[in-house]
């Protein structure tokens, strides 16, 4: 039986990994909160054996449970990382935008760049500084310094029923492009919407927003999450 730390001092490069493992299985690409190693390398744009190297790192420290045929899932310890991890990289990306006036499609990769060396301290200056954001400028929750993440009671907007008024609270996408045509869409968080009509077999959607009417693809509309307006 293999004893876990208590306490580690994790890496830059374990903290991606944590971090990277938390995305996908948010995103609900694994089953029963497993991912598969592969679509991790896949992510992470690194082999095979290189991931199931810090695979057995994380999971000899206590922040990884690893099950053959079923993937790698974080354990509690691992998660409250990963989340004080993405602590640093949204408020960082708050700071871009809100202090230095990038855009919100600008941000994601200098904010990677930036996170993994900011100390307690400078992390809650610029959240000072950007206002003490609650949520990123795509919409996800900030965590608490300690990693605490309240759930988010929202729906894909591919799900969402016809002629109800909704709200956009995320979008699951941090591609540069995505997000410059989602913004020219007026498609942001906080932004009211109506789904008017879905067409069959995933087709696209006629949506109302504010006063205007689009049509976005099916794949689209499965980034973009919502929930009901008050």
């Amino acid at each position: 039986m293999v004893t876990h730390k208590e306490d580690v001092d994790l890496s830059a490069t374990m903290r991606d990994y944590l971090t990277e493992i938390y995305r996908l299985s948010d995103r609900g690409d694994g089953q029963s909160g497993y991912i598969g190693t592969s679509a991790l390398a896949d992510l992470l744009d690194v082999s095979a054996p290189a991931v199931n190297r810090m695979v057995t790192k994380l999971k000899d420290n206590g922040l990884l449970e690893h099950e053959p045929y079923q993937g790698i899932k974080l354990t509690d310890k691992g998660q409250r990382e990963a989340l004080k991890e993405l602590r640093r990289h949204r408020i960082a990306e708050a700071f871009l935008v809100n202090v230095m006036g990038f855009a919100w499609h600008e941000v994601h990769a200098e904010a990677d760049k930036m996170s993994g060396g900011l100390s307690p301290t400078i992390t809650e200056r610029m959240a000072e500084m950007a206002g003490y954001p609650t949520h990123c400028p795509h919409g996800e929750l900030i965590p608490s310094p300690e990693g605490d993440l309240p759930l988010l009671n929202d729906a894909l907007l591919s799900d969402a029923e016809i002629n109800i008024d909704l709200e956009i609270t995320r979008v699951r996408t941090r591609e540069s492009d995505r997000l410059e045509y989602m913004a020219a869409l007026g498609l942001t968080p906080g932004k009211q919407l109506q789904v008017l009509h879905k067409a069959p077999f995933n087709g696209p959607l006629q949506l109302k927003v504010g006063t205007e009417y689009r049509i976005v693809g099916h794949n689209l509309a499965e980034l973009i999450r919502v929930k009901a307006a008050k």
